[in-house]
């Protein structure tokens, strides 16, 4: 059985996986969702990137998770990446959910501009709108759920660089891609998946599965975790 360790992405905190949880429980896994500083409960706490990165190293370290399966969604697949290689032999396999992936010196912002709008938002980016949900594959009480619970993402961990100290194609990794949310992962994500240590699903459903599909969703993750590496 493996210790999950999950992420969501941007505006998020760890009750976004309150229906993704419970299926892998019953399935024997321990499961640790997850709030990184400045987000949810834990808003007003200062965050950078690396702070994230940190968050996440140290609720391996203080739980002592072996057999770890590290979930990062969204945003949230730039910190999960950089501690996955910081956690070393604790790490069973890394599962990036439609989401970002670290590039060594280069910021989520380098790919998804967004340095204006936290400028004219003292510091912030702000959380998205019902507009924004729409083709996603929510419902309506899904998108209220969404909106209700997110809080404004803290500016500086879109802004800093990734630091890699090895090649991510070297991590035993799934790529999860929500095909509402587009078909291609993108180029990165493209050179990643010729490596044998990685595998790519598709699902689909839009960019947030844990709200539109999350017993899917939870099926995914517990296959990941017998996926060799």
């Amino acid at each position: 059985m493996a210790n999950y360790v999950l992420v969501a992405g941007a505006w998020l905190g760890s009750w976004a996986w309150e229906e993704v949880a419970p299926p892998l429980r019953a399935a024997g896994h321990e499961v640790h969702p997850l709030t990184l500083s400045g987000l949810a409960e834990r808003s007003g706490v200062p965050a950078g990137q690396q702070t994230h990165v940190r968050d996440i190293v140290a609720e391996v370290e203080r739980l002592d998770l072996r057999d770890v399966v590290l979930v990062g969604h969204s945003y949230s697949g730039i910190p999960v990446g950089q501690a996955a290689e910081r956690i070393g032999d604790r790490l069973t396999r890394v599962v990036f959910v439609d989401a970002n992936v670290p590039v060594d010196g280069r910021s989520f912002s380098d790919s998804w501009p967004v340095d204006a709008e936290i400028a004219a938002h003292e510091g912030f980016w702000p959380p998205l709108t019902a507009a924004d949900c729409a083709g996603q594959g929510l419902t309506g009480e899904q998108v209220t759920r969404f909106l209700k619970g997110a809080t404004s993402h803290p500016g500086a961990t879109l802004t800093e660089p990734a630091e890699l100290k090895a090649p991510l194609s070297g991590l035993p990794a799934t790529y999860v891609k929500c095909l509402l949310d587009g078909e291609d992962p993108g180029p990165v994500v493209n050179g990643l998946l010729r490596s044998e240590h990685w595998t790519l699903v598709r699902m689909d459903t839009g960019h947030w599965p844990m709200f539109s599909q999350p017993a899917e969703l939870a099926r995914v993750l517990a296959g990941a975790a017998g996926v060799a590496g």
